[in-house]
């Protein structure tokens, strides 16, 4: 009976040691982060947002957020600077949410549906995102596979993932994976630094006005459901919309285009020229001076890539119509040192110099930022 009851004791002491090593991990864990979500610690928030809303609103000291491994439901919308969020990997750490441009407008006061459908938006400076995915969960597919008189159909069938906003600047992503369709992210701001990183969609999947680089990525490619004729261009990458005033626009650098299962062969381009509709003193069309920018520099291409390159895209013309048609030789469409089966060097896809390559390197790019990884 003694010695049983001393098996007992030494089992009940081995018990409360390995229950003191997990809290003190779980408190050593806590205070590296400011924040801790999820996971079982006690002192963890049960949502992102509830993390974000406690942070001080002096943004003078850095504030860091661990997400532990799930999944999380929500819609976010970040304005607090000087901010740092991480999760515990890619395949681990997910937050999404269902939603997109039809059903949105409400989200925004300018009543914008395609940016008031992401998932995740940020519109201040200084934040740094790692080891999670964002993904928009709309079932664009479904939709997509409607005939155009459908009722049910949705005719603004956008859905963005991740948006960065006007006043953003100096937002750093390192591997972070981006899940969505069409739109899926929309560099709306101003400098932007995605760093192995992975980011998917078909329709103009990564667009807007901002200066962004997307170094050592992964960029792919996702089916469409809707009926194409053999040869017909399905979607398209980039849809730039940067202002003539800016020296940069979408940057890749030594990345990677690959596919899906379901994207035939050279059924995708580049990109095409977005001249976003403007309101101007003598009426409203499509801005004549987003003269958009995507350079494709030292990037591998999937036999996805269509020899021609680019494509155009139609704009909003002063009588309202979209019979304005941007094409890419009115553009700044760059490659250089494109490799793989969808590389190709012909009039339609103007090539960098060794000399003008030179201007893009990060130093050049992000003056006076050097963004973290």
């Amino acid at each position: 009976m003694r010695i049983m009851t001393r098996i007992i004791l030494l089992l009940a002491i081995a018990g409360l040691n390995a229950c003191s090593a997990e809290h003190k991990a779980l408190d050593k864990e806590t205070q590296s982060y400011d924040a801790l979500v999820g996971g079982d610690s006690a002192n963890a928030f049960a949502t992102v947002q509830a993390a974000l809303d406690a942070a001080p609103s002096d943004e003078k000291a850095r504030y860091r957020i661990l997400i532990k491994a799930g999944r999380y439901n929500e819609k976010l919308n970040i304005t607090r600077g000087n901010l740092e969020i991480r999760g515990e990997g890619a395949a681990n750490t997910l937050i999404y949410f269902d939603a997109y441009a039809g059903n949105s407008r409400g989200y925004r006061a300018d009543g914008w549906g395609t940016p008031g459908s992401a998932t995740v938006s940020i519109d201040t400076v200084d934040v740094h995102i790692a080891d999670l995915t964002i993904e928009n969960t709309y079932d664009f597919l479904a939709n997509d596979i409607k005939a155009a008189d459908d009722p049910t159909k949705a005719g603004d069938s956008q859905a963005v993932a991740l948006l960065l906003d006007t006043r953003s600047d100096k937002i750093s992503l390192s591997r972070v994976t981006l899940n969505g369709y069409q739109d899926t992210l929309f560099v709306h701001g101003n400098r932007a630094y995605f760093y192995e990183s992975t980011i998917s969609g078909n329709v103009d999947f990564i667009f807007g006005q901002g200066n962004a680089v997307f170094d050592r990525s992964t960029i792919v490619s996702r089916p469409r459901n809707s009926t194409f004729a053999e040869g017909e261009i399905h979607s398209f990458i980039t849809a730039p919309s940067t202002n003539i005033a800016r020296e940069y626009g979408l940057t890749f650098l030594d990345c990677k285009l690959t596919r899906e299962e379901g994207v035939p062969d050279q059924s995708i381009t580049l990109g095409r020229p977005w001249h976003p509709t403007t309101t101007f003193p003598d009426g409203r069309y499509a801005d004549p001076d987003a003269i958009g920018k995507a350079v494709f520099i030292r990037t591998f291409m999937d036999s996805h890539i269509n020899t021609q390159g680019w494509s155009s895209m139609p704009g909003t013309a002063p009588d309202g119509t979209k019979s304005r048609i941007f094409t890419p030789e009115e553009s700044r469409f760059f490659e250089y040192n494109s490799t793989g089966p969808g590389a190709a060097i012909n009039a339609q896809r103007p090539q960098l110099t060794d000399a003008q390559v030179a201007d893009y390197a990060l130093e050049t790019i992000f003056a006076g930022w050097q963004p973290p990884r």
